[in-house]
């Protein structure tokens, strides 16, 4: 494992601000905020905010996978023991990123530290995890593109969303004696629409309408993500937040796709010519009340 000496240093729980019983669910909670907070994409050119990003990958490396976790809280518990900390005995510099650990943990635990697994045998190399930013029509529509900071291709599937996880098989870190290379695991953090939202798979959009429209029924034109425009019909009578569903217009692959939901909110002009005034005050006296006939007296 590359990095290894870093282990006895560095405080991966405190990295992520989070505590060392904390549950699996908060260390990734902790550190998707993170990532989004200080990946490259979102602070270009500031080299502080990618040193920062890179020392939050490489906690939730070790602190996402259960079994690397486990094996960094005992290390951590039994590192100071015999003196081992920055320099080993007789200013010793533990090569942590190969035999070194073994050596190491062969000498805390006795030769069972080989038996355990930590041999010279064939060796997976570790999984990586990093992130990369998508733009909301990538991520609906799907996309092939560069992982950032490796010469690494991946294919975003159409309707992928924030928090997903794709794997790249054989892209993480090489093996060891002939082992296999471990795997790149590449999070997706998908930045917001200005018009548009996500519900699974479903695109939800807010359409606004004259009251005379939702009142006599209309068809209006509908935006759609792919461009362009699609009708809804609304009955007579359609109540303002009212949700309708145009279906195949969602996101996902061709036949799988989901649909455009569709809010209908009724707009109140907040200014009226002297001719609408005199209509809306004559529809006024012809209406009933919503609130009943005793509430409209008042």
């Amino acid at each position: 494992m590359a990095a290894q000496r870093e282990w006895f240093e560095k405080d991966y729980y405190a990295v992520l601000g989070v505590p060392k019983d904390a549950p699996a669910k908060d260390i990734t909670k902790a550190y998707r905020r993170l990532a989004r907070q200080f990946h490259p994409d979102a602070n270009p050119g500031d080299s502080a905010a990618e040193e920062r990003f890179k020392e939050i990958s490489a906690a939730y490396d070790v602190l996402g996978d259960d079994t690397k976790r486990a094996e960094y809280d005992e290390v951590r518990r039994m590192g100071p023991m015999g003196g081992f900390g920055a320099g080993g005995p007789g200013g010793f510099d533990f090569d942590m990123s190969g035999d070194g650990l073994n050596d190491i943990l062969s000498q805390m635990f006795g030769g069972a530290a080989r038996n355990a697994g930590f041999g010279n045998g064939p060796r997976r190399g570790q999984d990586m995890v990093t992130s990369i930013t998508l733009s909301f029509n990538d991520a609906a529509f799907g996309t092939t593109t560069v992982v950032p900071g490796t010469d690494a291709k991946v294919r975003i599937p159409a309707g992928v969303d924030s928090g997903q996880r794709i794997r790249l098989k054989g892209k993480g870190r090489p093996g060891r004696n002939g082992g296999p290379a471990g795997d790149l695991f590449v999070e997706c953090n998908v930045v917001p629409h200005r018009m548009f939202g996500r519900e699974g798979t479903n695109l939800l959009v807010k359409v606004p309408v004259s009251f005379t429209e939702a009142a006599l029924g209309a068809t209006v034109a509908v935006p759609t993500l792919e461009g362009g425009d699609v009708s809804l019909r609304l009955k007579p009578g359609t109540q303002s937040g009212s949700r309708h569903r145009v279906k195949g217009h969602g996101v996902g692959a061709e036949g799988k796709r989901g649909d455009l939901i569709v809010t209908v909110e009724v707009a109140v002009p907040d200014a009226l010519s002297d001719d609408e005034r005199r209509a809306v005050e004559e529809l006024a006296r012809v209406l009933r009340s919503p609130r009943g006939e005793e509430t409209r007296s008042k």
